[in-house]
């Protein structure tokens, strides 16, 4: 059976554990200071849809929509558990994400992630991502990289 995606609420114990599990990871990279976590709840707000990428039922990888106004969505809480990873899940969460964002009218998408995480880069990159200035609120630290990708019709 493959692996399905679909709008889902974060507020469901399987998907908190997911988002832990990211934080765990991203703070085992990055000081606490550094990261812009969303929680479950902050997620769950009208501004965000979040997808969720079940194999047999379970969760296995998450990622997020959240609508900012002026056309503008940024990517979100993206994370493939490592028994999952290389199968280009977070490539379909992305394109699912991207669908979404042209459903709903906007006109960019962007993101920020960090230094070191290859394999994001590369599945954001694969996307037609390219990598910008700061985006949003986030500062510009050495340890974040941005992405903007614009949605044309």
């Amino acid at each position: 059976m493959p692996v399905t995606i679909a709008i889902e609420t974060p507020l469901q114990d399987e998907v908190r554990q997911l988002i832990a599990e990211l934080n765990t990871y991203l703070l085992s990279l990055f000081p606490p200071e550094v990261c812009s976590h969303l929680t479950v709840e902050q997620m769950s707000q009208p501004d965000t849809t979040v997808f969720i990428a079940r194999d047999n039922g379970a969760a296995v990888g998450c990622g997020a929509l959240r609508q900012h106004g002026n056309g503008l969505g940024e990517v979100k809480r993206m994370y493939t558990r490592p028994s999952h990873q290389g199968r280009r899940i977070g490539g379909q969460i992305v394109e699912a994400i991207e669908a979404l964002a042209r459903t709903e009218g906007l006109t960019q998408l962007v993101l920020e992630t960090g230094v070191g995480l290859d394999a994001a880069w590369r599945v954001y990159e694969r996307a037609g991502f390219e990598r910008c200035g700061p985006v949003l609120h986030y500062p510009d630290i050495p340890s974040s990289v941005f992405y903007q990708k614009a949605l044309v019709a």
